[in-house]
């Protein structure tokens, strides 16, 4: 079974995947969180630039995912990246975002099915890569995912992940697993899963129902718990000293690439990782006000100095 990392906006950029498989190991893809493509005739910004430099991404396979409506900055962005050696691109038509929904991309893309129909034909017929799409099931109603899912049927897709919430879920109550099972069962492109896979038990539930599944896109599982993928295989689980490393370098590396605003990027990955404490509120309280560089240096020691390890590292919803 394939295992991906999912993009996640401000947390699963260039420098995360480096340090990560540096210690993890790396995982079969990763997807580059959502990039605004250049208009035609121009070159990636400089954020854009950075994710997608193939010297930041050596060693891995890395599938580049766009957010947009317009077809030919769509398919141009296609040829810049297939330039640079990129063999697939990934459409975003899942982001929940209320001000990316409101401008018609994301999720907001579901909302007129026609027009997302005639984007697909145009830019799977010019596009030099392959494109695959991560999806949402709908936008307010699980209802809407037929006449969705029998639109993307008629496009030549390298692969659809299917994050079965509608947009106006955003990541809360529980994913629908079997509007996911439809899918698998009419596309004829390969279909991928996304959503709540935090442990083995959620991966042995979602094969035991649908053991036809070839792909798992993993992610607020492996922010909480970086060894998931390895655990998910039959390795070892997390420990205290592993992930301590692991952090250590993640922060010199943001330290390196953003100077001190790698402690308000490293706080938004506490966000995660607090779960692999048996406290996570007392971990949240450590690290909630800092500012500084020390400040944050001083917390992140009385972390791992005094906080008890969770039994299992597993990201909780609740």
């Amino acid at each position: 079974m394939l295992l991906s990392l999912a993009p996640m906006e401000g947390l699963t950029g260039h420098v995360f995947r480096r340090v990560h498989a540096e210690h993890f190991g790396a995982l079969d893809r990763y997807y580059t969180p959502f990039l605004t493509p250049p208009h035609p005739g121009s070159s990636f910004g400089k954020r854009a630039a950075a994710e997608l430099d193939p010297a930041n991404n050596r060693g891995l396979t890395v599938v580049p995912q766009l957010l947009t409506k317009d077809a030919g900055q769509f398919v141009w962005a296609a040829e810049v990246l297939a330039e640079m050696g990129y063999t697939e691109v990934n459409l975003n038509a899942g982001c929940p975002s209320g001000t990316v929904v409101a401008k018609g991309r994301g999720a907001g893309l579901l909302r007129d099915v026609e027009a997302l129909d005639a984007f697909l034909q145009d830019v799977c017929a010019r596009s030099p890569l392959a494109v695959s799409v991560k999806t949402r099931i709908g936008v307010v109603d699980d209802g809407e995912f037929e006449k969705i899912l029998a639109m993307y049927c008629r496009h030549p897709l390298a692969e659809l992940i299917v994050h079965p919430r509608v947009q106006k879920d955003r990541y809360d109550g529980v994913p629908r697993r079997s509007i996911y099972a439809e899918a698998l069962a009419a596309a004829p492109f390969p279909v991928a899963y996304n959503g709540d896979i935090f442990g083995e038990d959620d991966r042995d539930a979602l094969l035991a129902a649908y053991p036809q599944t070839r792909h798992v896109m993993l992610g607020r599982g492996v922010l909480a718990n970086p060894a998931l993928a390895r655990v998910l295989r039959g390795g070892a689980a997390l420990s205290r000293e592993e992930l301590e490393r692991f952090h250590d370098d993640l922060f010199d590396a943001y330290l390196a690439e953003i100077g001190g605003n790698a402690v308000f990027r490293m706080k938004e990955w506490w966000f995660y990782a607090q779960h692999a404490f048996a406290n996570p509120l007392a971990v949240h309280r450590r690290v909630r006000k800092v500012r500084k560089v020390a400040e944050y240096r001083a917390a992140v020691e009385g972390i791992f100095a005094s906080e008890a390890f969770a039994a299992i590292a597993r990201f909780d919803t609740k």
